[in-house]
């Protein structure tokens, strides 16, 4: 059998990096994770293609040669898994759809195969219906929640390396809490499962064997759901990383409490943890209340960044307008937040209410809702009515993102930032002196020359040399991704005032 996995393409959102990849010569961020897992779940002797649209074409050659197409998608990517599933029928290929978009919609596809949930309960038993005269189900929908034990290691050598700025490993899956406008509890529980310390070390021998060096996002939505599990493994993984090197440089997502635990900390540090994703969502704590997100209701969250930057991470953040409970004033209090926790990446979207979330029950039944979420927080839509008029939330949502990624306010904080990650220690660089320099060229000649905010570029590069000279590569990585969320912001803002 020859299996043809595609990888539908993300629009241009602030997760895309797309205005920032063009400086490292980069196609995508990261690579399909669950379909690079899904290929080392097929029977050794099928033959596997897979096309990330990211990154290249689906080709109708690609189409033709395979006998079955995989196609995996978030809600984000929706439009263009419609197209790939319908050019896909074109040439009478079978169709399996699964992902998170399929999972929690209702959407009705053209696919041949649906898959709701997680696969690795029922891949294998359509494996092997299709094999032995053909699958007659069309849904398999897993009846529970898998061991991560029976995850295989990934296939990394089906992706070209070279196109991507980062790689990606799983260790858990599910989240503890039980924020309203979540979706990850709905697709993968509240009860954290995670790979064992050998699987996750398999992984990285794998990744490292394929000559891969440099960032590895390990993709948990919370790293630190199951943290008895995640103190077996973080030793395990210092003493890989130190033996090899210090190899691969580690980021992921958490929950706020991280900060509660030094020992946690110390322990991902020395692991070689660079930047934690939080979600901080908003300041306010009656909106904080109305999210179900006690977790954070429980601290000073302003300290909590602060205490986590001072073991050498880097904190990106999330952050919601649009709550029920958001005060007329929020704008500025989001704000004076971001100002102070000197947050470079500072995430900030509309309240979307997702399929099958708490959120989207709760408006469904105060008949609030107003279609289907685009899946990009981020471009000024909303899919329910908010209780605060919509058009001073979308006017106040839009000041934050033109003040936040203005250049003198988003290089001050960045710079912020540089200062406290004290305890970062060497900054490891794993790319060739080559590379780096035609980086830094392409950097400089955008943002130092051609950009009308250049002045602004070049005061944040001499405070840096002056400042933080050691943190110089980070602070020019920190100068692309704020030059594409500045980017993006002034395409959304004009669209929605064209609108």
């Amino acid at each position: 059998m020859k299996a043809l996995l595609v990888y539908p393409e993300f629009p241009d959102t602030y997760w895309s990096f797309r205005h920032a990849l063009k400086f490292e010569g980069k196609r995508s961020a990261f690579p399909p994770l669950g379909l690079l897992t899904i290929a080392a779940m097929l029977p050794a002797n099928w033959q596997r293609r897979l096309i990330d649209m990211n990154v290249g074409p689906l080709r109708r050659a690609d189409i033709e040669w395979a006998d079955i197409v995989f196609v995996s998608a978030m809600l984000v990517q929706k439009q263009s898994l419609r197209e790939v599933v319908q050019q896909c029928k074109l040439y009478n290929k079978p169709v399996a759809v699964g992902g998170p978009y399929v999972t929690t919609t209702n959407e009705e596809l053209p696919a041949d195969y649906l898959f709701f949930g997680e696969a690795e309960e029922t891949l294998p038993r359509f494996i092997d219906e299709f094999t032995h005269g053909g699958a007659t189900a069309r849904i398999y929908a897993s009846r529970e929640r898998p061991s991560l034990e029976l995850a295989p290691v990934p296939e990394f050598n089906l992706v070209d390396l070279r196109r991507y700025v980062s790689m990606s490993v799983q260790y858990s899956r599910g989240c503890p809490f039980r924020c309203e406008f979540c979706d990850i509890i709905e697709i993968y529980g509240r009860v954290p499962r995670t790979k064992s310390p050998a699987q996750m070390l398999a992984e990285l021998d794998a990744l490292r064997a394929t000559g891969w060096r440099g960032s590895v996002f390990i993709v948990d939505d919370n790293f630190i759901g199951n943290k008895r599990n995640v103190k077996r493994l973080l030793p395990e993984l210092a003493e890989w990383q130190q033996r090899h090197r210090y190899p691969f440089s580690l980021f992921t997502e958490a929950s706020v409490n991280l900060a509660e635990d030094d020992e946690l900390l110390e322990m991902m540090r020395r692991a070689g943890f660079r930047r934690v994703f939080l979600g901080i969502e908003t300041p306010v704590k009656e909106s904080l209340a109305e999210a179900q997100k006690g977790q954070n209701l429980q601290r000073d969250l302003l300290e909590a960044v602060r205490k986590i930057q001072s073991y050498g991470m880097e904190v990106m953040a999330g952050f919601i307008v649009g709550f029920d409970h958001d005060p007329p004033d929020i704008f500025d209090r989001q704000i004076e937040f971001i100002r102070e926790s000197a947050i470079p990446l500072a995430m900030v979207g509309l309240l979307h209410a997702l399929p099958g979330t708490q959120l989207w029950r709760r408006l469904e039944r105060e008949g609030r809702l107003l279609g289907e979420s685009s899946g990009n927080n981020t471009d000024c839509s909303l899919n329910f009515i908010p209780r605060m008029d919509m058009g001073l939330l979308i006017d106040g949502y839009k000041r934050i993102l033109q003040t936040i990624y203005s250049p003198a306010e988003y290089y001050n904080r960045a710079l912020e930032c540089l200062k406290r990650l004290t305890n970062s220690g060497v900054e490891l660089r794993y790319n060739e002196l080559v590379h780096d320099l035609a980086a830094l060229g392409r950097l400089v000649l955008e943002l130092g020359i051609r950009d009308p905010a250049r002045a602004s570029f070049w005061r944040y590069v001499a405070r840096t040399l002056t400042e933080c000279p050691k943190r110089f590569a980070h602070a020019m990585t920190l100068a692309a991704m704020g030059y594409h969320f500045r980017k993006l912001t002034e395409s959304y803002t004009a669209e929605h005032l064209g609108a």
